[in-house]
């Protein structure tokens, strides 16, 4: 119940819920009270505020210190990167499940790249497995799964896949992987705007995480005048991972927390 009522109360407190219904507001105090003006302004506000934070300089303004060091791939993070990792830790994200699809469109938005990411550093890991983790939310199989079957589409042997169906949110995650891994050292792969507040996860449990970003977002490379300056859906986007993390930052500090750290003796 705890985990329908984050998900539901934490859409409508995204940027364009709350943009569309501040916009509303206005349109009712315009069409159906003699507040006009208050009515004008609630309006203006809402689409003002919407193309702010569709365009590229300003939307990758508000992610840049989000992602901070992530915006580079693991090699050029990790210094004395570890030879003999045995374990690589992909998170889950957004799913849905249509077996009539190709595997790939399976996974939506920040999900593929974090599983192409993993099957990347699994090929330069002889050895290791790929831990894949999410629940199943409303479909009939779990993102776990999902994320294996298109790793294995890839090429990777299902023996070397293990999909975690449990866990539902981030602090649910690090608990499932402790159990299978203990405190041994692994790759953490997950969107590079996620990972700060994954990491602060993992490395609390007093886990080995090394930081392997997928999914980056902020663009520092060269972009068209239009391109930056034309108010964008997908630069829209950048924005709301902005401030989706600050979300899930407050809610981590206040949920009740339903994991509790292994024995410290425990072994993998």
């Amino acid at each position: 119940m705890l985990f329908l009522l984050k998900k539901y109360v934490g859409s409508l407190l995204m940027p364009l819920p709350l943009l569309l219904i501040l916009g509303a507001i206005g349109l009712i105090l315009l069409w159906f009270t003699r507040w006009q003006k208050s009515g004008k302004s609630l309006v203006t506000i809402s689409l003002f505020v919407i193309a702010l934070l569709g365009l590229q300089p300003i939307s990758d303004k508000l992610l840049a210190p989000v992602e901070g060091p992530y915006n580079k791939r693991y090699e050029l993070i990790t210094t004395n990167p570890p030879q003999d990792i045995k374990y690589i830790v992909v998170l889950g994200g957004g799913f849905t499940y249509n077996p009539d699809w190709s595997p790939s469109s399976n996974l939506l938005s920040n999900s593929l790249p974090r599983v192409t990411e993993g099957v990347r550093l699994y090929l330069q890991h002889p050895g290791s497995k790929l831990i894949f983790t999410g629940g199943k939310a409303s479909s009939p199989i779990s993102s776990a799964e999902v994320a294996s079957m298109v790793a294995q589409s890839l090429g990777v042997p299902a023996a070397d896949t293990i999909p975690l169906m449990e866990p539902k949110d981030t602090q649910e995650e690090a608990y499932e992987v402790e159990k299978i891994i203990g405190k041994q050292p692994f790759l953490l792969v997950t969107s590079a705007n996620h990972l700060p507040r994954a990491l602060k996860m993992f490395t609390g449990r007093g886990m080995q995480p090394y930081p392997a970003p997928a999914n980056q977002l902020v663009i520092t490379s060269d972009l068209n005048p239009w391109e930056r300056y034309t108010p964008s859906a997908y630069y829209f986007s950048h924005s709301e991972r902005a401030w989706y993390e600050l979300l899930g930052s407050i809610w981590w500090h206040l949920k009740p927390d339903n994991t509790q750290p292994l024995d410290e003796n425990q072994t993998d």
